[in-house]
């Protein structure tokens, strides 16, 4: 879906809170996935009132609507902790967090996902977004529900060490982001004993001792022929991190999809010729197309996408490859988001 302003119906960005083009103020409604433009006195639209989030000063530009009794939206009431108030620096570090939640909120929303509060349920979704800056340890990663993100991260100078230190082709908020929901995901649709067996004869058995695989990950590295069977080297760490770095990439490869069809990115066999011989036409929603064609379109989008960054001076796009068992994860994971 490509946003727009309800005003003058230009494109917006997902982050904006003013249209950049006629200037009204707009806020996004995640049930429909739109924006409206917000007036002082609230906005009314299917039978019930919308209102900016209570965290508006701190970035969020999500509306919430007074059936759901709270001041805040959706997204602010799935961070279960958050820094003091008075961490200043940590607060603004959490505006840029913030986006790349509401980014992936949207997404687990196009798919279909289920994304069930913690304050709802026992193991909902939830998020504890802290700072090491602080003084507190923060650890990366996901426990029965809960997923935890260091606000440091934000810092491009910080993630940036990390990436080439962990020698990391790739390393953003959204990242960690789609990275920690697959873990989620997991353990959230894959119940029964025999999605358990599927999942095990391509990812291995979830059951090792992940503490061991740690240790063995940080003093040993990745395998020599890691790339033949993995997206990525930490993929290689335990079965939990390939599955998961496999849903992120699903996400990856989704999203940019998704992007460039609402864009109306097209590559024209006429005017590509000798390269592909077929016309690329990406797609909002493969849940019926399949995988092939999903994979196929990506495939030339991520060649152009990557010649496109190289013309800037940048880095690739998508610096990674799929092999035939990487894909076959892909599959998995695909089915199974279809099936949710």
């Amino acid at each position: 879906m490509m946003p727009r302003c309800p005003h003058c119906q230009s494109f917006a960005f997902l982050d904006w809170t003013a249209c950049g083009s006629c200037g009204v103020e707009l806020g996004y409604r995640y049930t429909t996935l739109s924006f409206l433009q917000v007036h002082p006195e609230g906005t009314v639209a299917d039978g019930d009132t919308w209102r900016t989030c209570s965290n508006r000063d701190w970035g969020c530009n999500w509306l919430v609507a007074d059936s759901e009794e709270s001041g805040r939206c959706f997204s602010c009431r799935l961070s279960r902790r958050l820094p003091d108030r008075d961490d200043t620096i940590a607060w603004e570090k959490l505006k840029d967090t913030g986006i790349a939640k509401r980014r992936l909120l949207v997404q687990l929303f196009e798919l279909g996902l289920p994304v069930t509060p913690y304050y709802e349920k026992e193991g909902g979704l939830g998020f504890d977004l802290l700072s090491s800056l602080s003084g507190e340890r923060v650890t990366i990663g996901h426990a029965n529900g809960i997923i935890t993100l260091d606000l440091a991260e934000t810092l491009d100078a910080y993630r940036e060490n990390l990436r080439v230190r962990l020698g990391e082709p790739y390393r953003t908020m959204l990242g960690h982001f789609r990275h920690e929901i697959g873990h989620y995901y997991q353990w959230v649709l894959v119940t029964s004993d025999e999605q358990w067996a599927a999942c095990r004869a391509l990812f291995g058995d979830e059951r090792a001792s992940y503490q061991d695989a740690i240790q063995r990950h940080y003093r040993e590295g990745a395998p020599v022929d890691w790339a033949d069977s993995f997206i990525s080297e930490y993929a290689t760490m335990h079965p939990w991190e390939d599955f998961a770095e496999s849903f992120a990439h699903y996400l990856h490869i989704t999203g940019t999809l998704a992007t460039a069809a609402a864009a109306g990115v097209i590559l024209s066999v006429d005017r590509v010729q000798g390269i592909i011989d077929h016309d690329v036409v990406p797609e909002s929603d493969y849940s019926a197309l399949g995988i092939d064609r999903m994979l196929d379109d990506w495939h030339w989008l991520s060649l152009m996408f990557n010649r496109v960054n190289r013309s800037m001076g940048q880095s690739d796009l998508y610096p990674f490859t799929l092999t035939e068992p990487v894909i076959a994860k892909l599959r998995y994971v695909h089915e199974l988001v279809a099936g949710s």
